[in-house]
């Protein structure tokens, strides 16, 4: 491990706290350009989208997926954007306007989808399925809007295993904050399995399903700076927020020392990177 990396970690534990902004705030911020965009531009590669179709992105977020797709549509398209969390739609609705196709942004459930059948050409979702308390009804749903024909564009992580930061992560909230505290982290996988996801995509009534896994290097500062957005700007926040400064005291510094020492071979001077797994899905209607 690099000396400035070492110094990064050893920071004290109200210095980790020192990220201002609210959660979807410091999503945007900080793992959008780390993480999501990279996959962002994969999943629309994969999709293969043409001038003036219509297009939905489920689970939205804070809207990158959108923007990028906007882009790919052009002004004769036009791109509806939806998420459940109004604090993410706020932080969307916030960044500049692409001078594309047009965002129309809506608060809402993927388990009952505002629009009516036959509205779009493409519906994308981005590492958002794993999360959904009722898949097969969500992916019904997202069939249900597409036109004949139409196409379906996800992803979602793979094997926790093959996601080191993700594992390393998991294992040390579970030793240091309490059983099941890495229940967040570990839902991300929950559809790591292609055959399991396979049969709900084609359970749904998709056709000629295709499952593609890929890897990609992340970076961020330091193991230290890894942790302390994670338990900012993702659900693990919620976690967090049960519990006092005094106790998150107790336990920050061993989350960091921890993950800092599994990821040892995936540190430089230059900081902390290393692969993340997922699995790309493509259907038709």
């Amino acid at each position: 491990m690099g000396e400035d990396t070492q110094g990064e970690d050893r920071r004290s534990a109200q210095e980790w706290w020192q990220l201002e902004g609210s959660a979807p705030e410091l999503y945007q911020r900080y793992l959008v350009p780390a993480v999501t965009a990279l996959w962002a531009a994969d999943l629309i590669d994969r999709a293969a989208l043409q001038t003036g179709e219509l297009l939905l992105d489920v689970a939205c977020g804070t809207g990158v997926v959108a923007r990028i797709a906007a882009d790919r549509v052009g002004t004769a398209g036009r791109v509806a954007a939806l998420d459940l969390n109004p604090g993410m739609l706020a932080v969307a609705q916030s960044l500049p306007a692409v001078p594309s196709a047009r965002i129309d942004w809506y608060e809402g459930s993927a388990l009952d989808l505002p629009f009516s059948n036959a509205t779009f050409d493409v519906v994308l979702c981005q590492l958002g399925l794993q999360f959904f308390p009722d898949r097969p009804t969500a992916l019904r749903e997202m069939r249900r809007v597409l036109v004949l024909g139409g196409r379906l564009a996800l992803n979602v992580f793979g094997s926790i295993e093959h996601n080191p930061a993700t594992d390393a992560l998991a294992d040390a909230l579970d030793r240091h904050v309490g059983p099941h505290a890495s229940l967040a982290k570990r839902t991300e996988h929950a559809l790591s399995d292609t055959e399991q996801l396979r049969r709900l995509i084609t359970d749904a009534g998709f056709q000629d399903v295709v499952i593609e896994t890929a890897s990609k290097l992340v970076r961020f500062p330091s193991p230290a700076d890894y942790v302390r957005i994670q338990l900012a700007a993702t659900p693990l926040a919620s976690v967090v927020a049960r519990y006092d400064a005094a106790s998150r005291e107790r336990w920050v510094e061993a989350l960091v020392e921890e993950v800092a020492a599994a990821l040892a071979s995936y540190i430089r001077n230059a900081g902390l990177t290393f692969p993340q797994e997922v699995h790309s899905v493509l259907a038709n209607c």
